[in-house]
């Protein structure tokens, strides 16, 4: 496309191509300072949000950010776009877009159609124009549900991931990270371990145990073992009883191949794993992991901002119909989101660009220790993200990952969340934490007072 220009006063800003518009007119972070490609100045940032404000949306399918011929994240894009869901927004601007979204006559049942129209970089580009308040208004309006053991994603509930780390998997410290977890409400998104040790071997000993106890306690979840997808697709031949598939991805095939997958590679596993037929309410059996920045660290954003490069990732986690989305967002460090303020913004963007193409988002909400952040920041961002409609955050003991070395969410902080804003856990994972009295009286979630007698029992046998 033709250079763009925009006037502010006196001064005339001139942007080279859309690539150079978009990562002008994102909100200032590390990431982008480091890749040379962040605006200059917040004069010209205004400026670019300007520019970026009067582009027709129908740019965005004629002028690719990353080359069609040499991306098949690029050809995912362009090839899989609806223009029958775009219809209905295909005369907007990005500006005119974002006021579109935030009208009353938008609500959830039309983003739902008009999804499949929209083109991550169309997400990303509209989020770089909003404020706070607008990214948590429209991504209330989303409503993305999915279902493996239990129905994820319904209006009024936030689910958790349950966490049980340990430095040296060992058995006896990982249940011990579960029954606290399970004792706090906190698992109904997933129980899934990031093994210390990532071999097959050991993947599809862990898998095993967490089968072993969500068959034994009848616990309506599903478990996953963080490993690469390649250890999981053997560790379906060889008999192991996987639940979900996990893997990481960002929004560039260079990207991807520096994770050593493809889609042609996802594809195989999401088949492997629907091939057991080990859901009960459902077949979502994919969970990604995504964060800003993922692209740039591995000299793979071919120039495109870190949060367009992670709008794109969603294109990927969009076409294999996962269970689970969620965006690590301050894992990657200050190199890439500095501070609270940077991982607070970024947070709530890659929410709000995942809902509104479809997707079942959620956020490890976290920092790490040499980051400009602390746990004020992280409890403004659970409260934002929470209120925003997310669908999923962490659980961990003390809030403190011993194996990976972040700090992010604890079973206390996702308890916080559902009592402050009246949420509560999976349906029928609520209906078993009631069944089991871990959980107490109607309504709002209260602890029980005592063990369950199941658990009871285990715990006598084990001391």
């Amino acid at each position: 496309m033709p250079r763009i220009s925009h006037i502010v006063g006196t001064r005339t800003y001139w942007f080279a191509d859309l690539r150079d518009l978009l990562a002008k007119a994102t909100p200032a972070r590390s990431g982008d300072h480091l890749a040379g490609i962040a605006a200059g100045s917040a004069e010209e940032r205004v400026a670019a949000q300007m520019a970026l404000a009067d582009l027709p949306l129908r740019t965005f399918l004629n002028d690719a950010v990353v080359p069609y011929e040499t991306d098949e994240v690029t050809r995912l894009i362009i090839d899989s776009h609806d223009a029958a869901a775009f219809a209905p927004i295909r005369h907007l601007t990005v500006g005119s877009f974002r006021e579109w979204l935030l009208g009353d006559a938008v609500d959830g049942a039309m983003l739902t159609r008009v999804a499949p129209g929209i083109t991550p970089e169309m997400a990303a580009a509209v989020s770089k124009i909003m404020r706070i308040q607008d990214l948590v208004l429209v991504a209330r309006k989303c409503r993305v549900v999915t279902r493996f053991r239990n129905t994820i994603g319904l209006a009024g509930t936030l689910s958790t991931r349950l966490q049980p780390n340990h430095p040296l998997d060992d058995v006896s410290g990982i249940a011990a990270s579960l029954f606290d977890g399970l004792m706090h409400g906190s698992g109904d998104a997933v129980i899934g371990i990031n093994p210390a040790t990532d071999n097959v071997a050991q993947v599809v000993k862990l898998v095993t145990m967490l089968d072993d106890v969500i068959s034994r306690y009848d616990i309506p979840t599903q478990s996953c073992v963080l490993t690469h997808v390649t250890n999981t697709i053997k560790a379906i031949g060889r008999g192991a009883p996987v639940d979900l598939v996990f893997q990481s991805i960002a929004g560039t095939q260079a990207a991807n191949a520096s994770f050593g997958i493809d889609l042609a590679l996802l594809g195989e596993a999401r088949a492997a794993a629907l091939s057991l037929g080990r859901g009960t309410v459902g077949n979502n059996v994919m969970y990604f992991e995504t964060g800003q920045g993922s692209a740039l660290s591995a000299n793979a954003n071919h120039g495109v901002d870190q949060q367009t490069c992670e709008a794109r990732a969603y294109a990927v986690a969009r076409a294999f119909d996962p269970l689970l989305v969620n965006t690590v967002v301050g894992f990657m460090g200050p190199e890439y989101l500095y501070d609270g303020k940077q991982i607070i913004r970024a947070g709530l963007e890659d929410h709000f660009c995942a809902k509104l193409l479809g997707l079942p988002m959620g956020c490890d909400v976290c920092y790490t220790n040499h980051a400009e952040a602390d746990q004020d920041d992280m409890d403004v961002l659970l409260t934002m993200l929470g209120t925003a409609g997310c669908t999923f955050v962490m659980g961990i003991p003390g809030g403190d990952d011993i194996m990976l070395n972040y700090q992010t969410t604890s079973f206390h902080d996702a308890l916080y969340a559902r009592r402050a804003l009246g949420l509560q856990p999976a349906p029928e994972f609520d209906a078993w934490l009631r069944a089991m009295g871990i959980f107490k009286g109607a309504g709002q979630a209260e602890l029980g007072r005592t063990v369950p007698p199941a658990f009871q029992r285990a715990l006598l046998q084990s001391s």
